[in-house]
């Protein structure tokens, strides 16, 4: 039996053949090469993990809400809203973008769909939370490979917004790895620990996992439950580690204890200030 359109190009129940050929994942013909399939079948994986979060939002008017960072060509948005947002009636969707011809194809193309609860910001992730267009409060803040300290702005958005939920699929975390850079000729004479990023390309990588590292325990500290995994079908990609975020409300002392010896074992306390304000105070 020949199977049905939609499972033969890998697509969900209902999903818009329109949109898909305007994201250019479907030709105008409606085919689909392997390229493009990996990509659906990958954003698809993110969108199930979102779709569980936005499902716990209580039902009230206007919500839920999503402010995606570093949107890009909003390829998430589109294909949230298209799944969830426009089923449920309610709920909007905000794409932040600093690149301003991706952010007005976005808006041609939510008018073209009729897409009406989709809004596309031209601005840089620090200054989203001051916008006027955005609410006072946003449920689930996405970053989806926002390049380096992106992330972190992301982070400081979802918190002055009390954002319910994060979802962040970091990149390229260039900050910490050039604070140790700087403070490697001390390091190397005071602690044998330096070892660890006396080459170039192990300060990279250990950079990175620090950066992730002190960005889950400034959650933890801010009142966040935080779940680490792998964003499973992007093997193709290093950059698949997926951060959940919870709020629980309860900001935890012992979390930000540990990112302060973190931040002084490695030698870049001045990180704090700069990444992590707000940290419950010592005791």
């Amino acid at each position: 039996m020949k199977r049905p359109p939609e499972e033969e190009l890998g697509l969900q129940p209902g999903q818009s053949l329109e949109l898909l050929k305007e994201l250019h994942i479907l030709t105008r013909e409606g085919r689909i090469n392997q390229d493009s399939r990996r990509k659906l079948k990958q954003v698809h994986h993110l969108v199930q993990f979102i779709e569980k979060l936005l499902q716990e939002v209580p039902a009230e008017e206007g919500h839920p809400t999503l402010a995606d960072h570093g949107a890009g060509k909003s390829y998430l948005g589109f294909i949230l809203y298209d799944l969830f947002f426009r089923p449920l009636g309610r709920g909007h969707i905000y794409g932040i973008e600093t690149r301003q011809e991706l952010v007005e194809r976005s808006r041609a193309l939510a008018r073209r769909l009729g897409f009406a609860r989709m809004s596309f910001l031209n601005i840089a992730a620090a200054d989203a939370a001051q916008a006027a267009e955005m609410p006072e409060q946003v449920d689930v803040v996405t970053a989806l490979h926002a390049c380096d300290t992106a992330t972190d702005d992301a982070i400081a958005f979802a918190l002055q917004k009390q954002a319910r939920f994060l979802v962040l699929v970091p990149c390229c975390q260039a900050e910490v790895a050039s604070v140790l850079r700087e403070t490697k000729a001390l390091a190397l004479a005071r602690t044998p620990l330096s070892e660890l990023w006396r080459h170039p390309i192990h300060t990279r990588e250990l950079g990175s996992q620090i950066t992730n590292v002190l960005r889950c325990l400034y959650l933890e500290a801010m009142g966040y439950q935080v779940t680490v995994t792998e964003l499973v079908g992007w093997e193709h990609s290093m950059k698949n580690e997926l951060i959940l975020a919870r709020r629980t409300g309860q900001r935890k002392r012992a979390a930000a204890e540990r990112l302060r010896a973190i931040l002084a074992e490695f030698g870049i306390q001045a990180l704090e200030e700069r990444r992590f304000p707000g940290l419950p105070a010592h005791p």
